[in-house]
């Protein structure tokens, strides 16, 4: 038996009025966002058209936009079918997002599209020397709500013109990406966008576009075919759009909806003031020390996090990374000693195969947040931060082919420059492009460089 012949009307599942369109449909928004509309109390009057990021929407349309959730514990399963998914679609469908924008219930627009996906420069502005993002400009300014686009950016501008033109009401913009302040980020590089191709559009969005900041967690990685079997020994359903995650998950959301949103704090999310300590918890505490296993643990041989975490030595440094980044934190002693301990058993999960080459991707976006507020922090009170030293190290190493493989489509340039010099001057490299300029600094990460560039497992005879 497979999902498709588990329609919605056999299933018992009607679809929920369309009232928030997401981009970015990969597996993360389906364990964590569409989780919690599930299972939220209103989810019958909320329901999502998700536009994919890169993946193909077939299956997932066949299946009617149901799937299963598998959260996997440490000893079982506990398989869910989510229908939050009311319609699919493919991200090159210009003509299906200006459509979306202009459904007179559309509340909210969520996004998972990683750090990359939102275009900004060194400054944290629009990159508009970016070749997309220029073209994006020039069709906006040139075919309005006509134009093909094709960054997010263009996206949510283009999108936020046909809402304006329909004359409807207010939207908020509820970006779940790995970046501090990402509703004020997003808001940034649309309003950027808005000033470049409309002179009224940036007033239009003061008044009708609420930004929210959010703090996401729930490891997902990817399925694998024997997920797949497990689910169907389980029960008996067949689903090729089977999503696999951890029973921990948290969401923290910060600002103010402009036309409501589902009862996600009934289903555990959770409303706040000040949301900076959340995300600081998060980005450094697991992000971070996600880091530290993708590109120093991947060189001593590991492949997932399970496995990394195993190793002695590699439980040494991430311990070492957690005291300095606590240090930076402005929390309670024992609320990061708990969360520390509950990091340790969600790694040590042997059921959830967290492959280090998927956390390893684009590193020039992830390093400079998840690890340089650290060693900046821990330098201007005197110290060099060992535990942050280890990661740009290794992550130097990852940059000259050591450990995973590189996935950035950021880092080009700079994996070119790293690769022509020695390990000083990859070193000097890379910490020029981080803009850290401290002796102390660099001869910490060459010495660091060189140890586990030894660290390496044996090549087989």
């Amino acid at each position: 038996m497979t999902l498709t012949s588990l329609s919605r009307a056999r299933d018992g599942r009607p679809a929920a009025p369309v009232r928030m369109v997401h981009l970015g449909l990969g597996n993360f928004f389906r364990a964590h966002q569409a989780y919690y509309t599930e299972i939220a109390s209103d989810a019958a009057d909320w329901g999502y058209l998700a536009f994919t990021g890169r993946s193909a929407v077939g299956p997932l349309r066949a299946q009617d936009g149901l799937y299963t959730l598998l959260v996997r514990g440490a000893d079982a399963d506990r398989p869910m079918v989510v229908s939050a998914l009311s319609e699919v679609g493919v991200s090159t469908d210009i003509s299906a997002w200006r459509n979306a924008f202009r459904l007179p219930a559309l509340a909210l627009v969520t996004l998972t599209v990683t750090e990359a996906g939102y275009c900004r420069n060194a400054d944290g502005g629009l990159d508009t020397a970016d070749g997309d993002v220029a073209a994006d400009i020039a069709a906006l300014r040139v075919a309005g709500l006509t134009a093909n686009v094709s960054t997010v950016p263009g996206k949510l501008v283009l999108g936020l013109l046909h809402r304006r033109d329909a004359g409807l009401t207010p939207i908020t913009l509820v970006p779940c990406d790995n970046v501090p302040g990402n509703g004020s980020m997003v808001a940034r590089v649309v309003n950027e966008l808005a000033e470049l191709v409309d002179d009224g559009l940036p007033g239009w969005i003061e008044q009708n576009v609420g930004f929210v900041t959010t703090m996401v967690d729930r490891i997902t990685p990817r399925a694998v075919p024997a997920d797949r079997a497990d689910l169907l020994a389980a029960t008996g359903i067949d689903d090729p759009e089977c999503v696999v995650t951890e029973p921990f998950t948290e969401w923290v959301l910060s600002g103010e909806f402009a036309a409501g949103h589902p009862d996600w704090a009934g289903a555990g999310a959770r409303f706040v003031d000040d949301i900076e300590p959340w995300e600081h918890r998060k980005l450094w505490l697991l992000n971070g020390s996600h880091s530290l296993l993708a590109y120093a643990a991947s060189i001593r041989g590991a492949e997932t996090v399970a496995e990394a975490i195993a190793d002695p030595v590699v439980r040494g440094w991430v311990d070492q990374w957690w005291d300095d980044a606590a240090r930076q934190l402005p929390l309670p002693a024992a609320e990061i000693a708990d969360y520390r301990a509950a990091l340790l058993q969600r790694y040590a999960n042997p059921r959830i195969r967290h492959l280090l080459a998927q956390i390893a991707a684009d590193g020039s976006q992830k390093v400079p947040i998840r690890i340089l507020p650290t060693l900046l922090g821990e330098l201007a009170q005197g110290r060099i931060a060992g535990g942050a030293t280890r990661v740009i190290a290794a992550w130097v190493l990852h940059l000259r082919g050591l450990g995973a493989p590189v996935s950035d489509r950021g880092a080009t340039q700079l994996q070119n420059e790293v690769v022509e010099h020695d390990l000083p001057g990859a070193v000097r490299t890379v910490l020029s492009f981080l803009g850290v300029e401290d002796q102390r600094v660099t001869d910490a990460v060459i010495d660091q460089a060189g140890e586990l560039s030894s660290a390496r497992p044996a090549a087989p005879a």
